[in-house]
């Protein structure tokens, strides 16, 4: 059995200290031929610590594995090397012919692998960006634009749902006003937004993002293919993201319910992992992005919009008509100019924001006379469609306002009393907001509530429901008063009599 390090040290230590292998054998506990021969190769020059090569079945077959891992590129696989060694008379394990595999690929790799020269960004020259899958939301997948500042290392995430031109262009422009500036040179991949084509090896650019980069002062460079070494930085932003803000198995992330949702997921994460200290530079990058801005060069006050669609005004109803439909758009953007274009049965609206371009909304294609309207655009309007809207009530008097602050049962019960004609209503809220304070409010609501489903408006009854709920009642075996319900006893006993 090999000894370990710290055993070899004791078993020198005991021959130096006794110059006899027998005495320093009694001492450690080996025996005496094992003390010669760690002295033998210490004196002689060796590494006694180094482990001991011994003769195994595989070895006349070395060089021909090694021949195998030269032809294949340092790729032959250890299971195809073995069946071929034993058709030639090996008789080895194949543990021991993946080991053989392993020591030539990697004696293979120091001569003939491939080496890379450290890169130093310069300050203000380089942003990469890459696209990875995002977390499906509503049984959509959306993408995830990850952008990375090279010399500060900023990092910056935004959620889409395509990776089209304009939405490249969006979030390009979304993520230079975050940075503050432009830098010289961007980096990215070779999709079809970028390069449309590729001659004799040189990529032929879109002749649209050509225009933007020149409208952003920016040259856009392509990585080579397949070398996703050249923007390892956006890879590896990437990576990060989709391990953080992706739901798997892993993470136990909670899947999203909305889009919004998303982003702000990803508006914490960037804040997140911009705080923290990068171990490469030792420092946090948005304290290194406030030193590169010096070096970042302005961007124009107005976004690159060619490839954004039509420009529209919102109106003061929130929307924008686009083929002579109306579509809606979130609170916040009245009197202001968005662009409309269509990707595929959709129509997406873009406005500027604080933060850039951003995607505001998206509707499926209509027609005139057929409106998109979006009821989240509308948060302070209830989602009644067409139908009559429900009274909002408004107290204008102490014991109005005394009797609503009861609870959402107070409420139901004021609305429905109103639409059932009930009687004497004042003297009903009153006598609630008396029974209130000797109760308990909470009490006093869920009796509201439980009448007004009822439809139980009579002197009394928010008194016996009370009372009801208090003794320990639910809440759930409440009759409405309409002529299918009735407390008069039933004369199904009397059909036998008389038979």
């Amino acid at each position: 059995m090999k000894k370990d390090d710290r055993e070899i040290m004791e078993i020198l230590e005991a021959y130096d200290l006794t110059g006899s292998a027998h005495s320093a054998a009694q001492l450690v506990g080996v025996d005496a031929k094992t003390v010669r021969r760690y002295v033998a190769a210490r004196d002689s020059g060796a590494d006694p610590y180094a482990p001991v090569e011994r003769d195994s079945l595989v070895d006349p077959f070395r060089d021909k594995i090694a021949e195998w891992v030269t032809e294949s590129k340092g790729r032959v696989r250890a299971d195809v090397a073995h069946d071929r060694l034993v058709a030639m008379g090996y008789v080895g394990s194949d543990r021991t012919t993946r080991r053989a595999v392993a020591a030539a690929k990697k004696a293979w790799r120091a001569g003939n692998g491939r080496s890379y020269k450290p890169w130093v960004p310069e300050p203000g020259m380089w942003l990469q960006y890459d696209w990875g899958t995002g977390p499906v939301i509503g049984g959509r997948q959306t993408q995830l634009f990850c952008a990375w500042l090279a010399w500060s290392r900023y990092r910056v995430v935004i959620p889409v749902w395509d990776k089209t031109l304009g939405t490249v262009l969006t979030c390009v422009d979304a993520t230079l006003r975050m940075l503050g500036g432009a830098p010289t040179y961007v980096l990215t991949d070779n999709e079809r937004t970028v390069t449309i084509d590729r001659i004799a090896g040189v990529a032929i650019r879109h002749p649209e993002l050509v225009r933007a980069g020149r409208h952003y002062g920016v040259t856009v460079i392509t990585c080579e293919p397949a070398d996703p070494e050249s923007k390892g930085g956006s890879e590896a932003t990437v990576k990060i993201a989709k391990a953080d803000l992706v739901p798997t198995d892993v993470n136990l992330l909670p899947a999203y319910d909305t889009f919004a949702e998303l982003e702000h997921a990803c508006a914490a994460w960037c804040e997140r992992v911009n705080a923290r200290v990068h171990r490469e530079t030792a420092r946090r990058p948005v304290d290194a992005l406030a030193d590169e801005k010096a070096r970042l060069h302005r961007i124009p006050d107005a976004p690159y919009a060619a490839a954004l669609g039509e420009l529209r005004t919102v109106d003061d109803d929130q929307t924008i008509r686009f083929g002579s439909v109306r579509y809606s758009t979130p609170p916040g953007h009245r009197g202001r100019q968005v662009w409309c274009r269509v990707h595929g049965e959709e129509l997406v609206i873009t406005a500027r924001t604080d933060q850039g371009l951003r995607e505001i909304a998206r509707h499926r294609l209509s027609t005139p006379g057929n409106p998109r309207i979006d009821d989240a655009h509308y948060p302070s309007h209830p989602a009644t469609g067409s139908g009559p809207r429900p009274p909002r009530p408004k107290p204008t008097s102490e014991v109005e306002r005394a009797f609503l602050a009861l609870g959402a049962g107070a409420h139901a019960w004021l609305i429905e009393a109103g639409a059932c004609g009930a009687q004497r209503t004042r003297s009903k809220m009153t006598d609630a907001v008396d029974l209130a304070c000797i109760v308990g409010a909470e009490l006093v609501d869920r009796a509201l509530g439980v009448a007004a489903a009822a439809g139980r408006f009579d002197d009394g009854d928010i008194a016996a429901i009370t009372q009801h709920l208090a003794a320990g009642g639910g809440d759930v075996d409440a009759v409405p008063v309409d002529e299918s319900h009735s407390v008069q006893p039933g004369t199904a006993a009397w059909d036998g009599f008389g038979r």
